[in-house]
């Protein structure tokens, strides 16, 4: 006798519990990668990513939808009926499935949470949404946060510091950003590996807005999809990373035969790209040992090998061996105010207090490593903000406290060249993430 299959879990319902953690404070790429495996198939997986990632996006807009709608405030204990109502209108308003469908399935999903009574109320508010979008969608754009989903002080940092841009910005933080790829040029060739996307009927194209910078090994996909399943993955033939982060290794301007150091590894993602490279003797570094295996397993399924090892970065006289390196990589612990389209979770999570704390930190690492670079070497400062304080300022202040300290001129071709130093690619601009660069010589 065949034993009987396991209940079938309701997407919305899995996406309600998910999104109330991802408010509560724990990391979205954390919980759907603790969520997705309860889903069999692939659809119902994209559907969950989907529903979450558009679910933190738009928080702040449809949450305080809920206060209109709502004649009285639902109890904490509630959250996920919460996350589900928002889910809800997220369903009507940004992915635009058809109504009757999203409503009902929402319906359905309060009880799939076993919180039956809350059904005819998740109804209602849906329904009430539909008679009285336009009424309600103009007070909530009566409100700056409302209207843009984000909170009130990244949008007064973003004022203040790319004034004529932060409209933009904000625009792009609330789009879907493209899935980019780096080919692994020691196992495969990109026009070759392109041939095999498209014979898998997979949607991609070369990533011409890398050309005429570094040796281009970049592939922009069409549609997100589950990377483990396309042509090569198995094999190691190509990473997931972004364009802007692609040029990392380029600005380390590697040679065969020099010691290097991702002083912020994890999950290794430059340091495959730096040992794609060039023939380098590569430390990788983090300062979480709980990550060196991510680093590990990503090296090992590309064919790469580094001395992957744990300590803290601003902490050199405990792990380093003495000997300089000739080229540095400080990929800096920062605010990930420019990859929000990416991490829209950033919007809940990160206060004001944060940068302050971050910008001190990486203050902290660039001192601690600048010792460590031979004469002649150079160090490659990068963050994935797009906010001064952890940029150009971090830069210029880091200049005035090291005479032997020379900004080199390498901004990519179309990059902002903000006042202090650097060069900032902000989100959406060229297809690409919002990302700061900074390469420093000893002289």
């Amino acid at each position: 006798m065949n034993a009987a299959a396991p209940p079938a879990v309701d997407v919305r319902a899995l996406a309600a519990q998910a999104l109330a953690r991802v408010v509560r404070g724990e990391s979205l790429r954390a919980v759907f990668a603790a969520s997705a495996p309860r889903l069999a198939d692939v659809r119902d997986r994209a559907l969950l990513s989907n529903l979450l990632h558009e679910g933190a996006r738009w928080w702040l807009r449809y949450d305080a939808a809920l206060d209109l709608l709502l004649e009285r405030p639902l109890r904490e204990r509630e959250a996920e009926v919460r996350a589900l109502a928002v889910l809800g209108l997220v369903q009507l308003e940004v992915l635009r499935l058809p109504q009757y469908a999203a409503v009902a399935a929402t319906v359905e999903a309060a009880r799939a949470l076993r919180r039956p009574k809350f059904a005819a109320l998740v109804n209602a508010l849906l329904r009430r949404w539909l008679r009285e979008r336009e009424a309600l969608a103009a007070r909530l754009d009566a409100d700056a946060v409302a209207r843009s989903a984000h909170p009130r002080w990244l949008l007064d940092a973003l004022a203040a510091d790319w004034p004529e841009r932060a409209d933009a910005i904000v625009a792009a933080n609330n789009a879907q950003a493209p899935l980019w790829l780096r080919v692994n040029r020691r196992r495969a060739q990109r026009d070759e590996l392109l041939e095999r996307f498209i014979e898998a009927g997979v949607e991609a194209r070369v990533a011409d807005e890398l050309d005429g910078s570094f040796p281009n090994q970049a592939i922009v996909l069409a549609h997100s999809a589950d990377v483990t399943h396309l042509p090569g993955y198995a094999e190691g033939a190509f990473s997931v990373q972004d364009g802007a982060a692609q040029f990392a290794a380029g600005l380390l301007d590697l040679a065969d035969g020099q010691r290097a150091l991702d002083a912020c590894a994890a999950p290794g993602g430059k340091s495959a790209h730096i040992l794609e490279t060039a023939d380098v003797h590569l430390s990788a570094l983090d300062s979480d040992a709980r990550r060196l295996t991510r680093i590990v397993d990503n090296l090992s399924r590309l064919g790469l090998e580094a001395d992957v090892r744990a300590g803290d970065a601003a902490e050199p006289a405990v792990w380093w061996d003495g000997r300089p390196y000739d080229r540095i990589l400080i990929d800096a612990p920062c605010s990930a105010t420019g990859i929000v389209r990416r991490q829209p979770d950033v919007k809940l999570h990160r206060r004001v207090g944060d940068v302050v704390r971050l910008a001190a930190a990486q203050s902290r690492i660039l001192d601690a490593l600048w010792p460590l670079l031979g004469n002649g070497g150079r160090l490659v400062y990068a963050t994935c903000s797009v906010l001064a304080q952890e940029n150009a300022r971090q830069v210029a202040s880091f200049l005035a406290r090291n005479a032997g300290a020379r900004l080199l001129d390498a901004a990519p071709e179309g990059w902002h060249r903000p006042q202090g130093g650097g060069a900032q690619n902000l989100p959406g601009e060229h297809g690409m993430d919002g990302f700061f660069y900074a390469v420093l010589e000893r002289v």
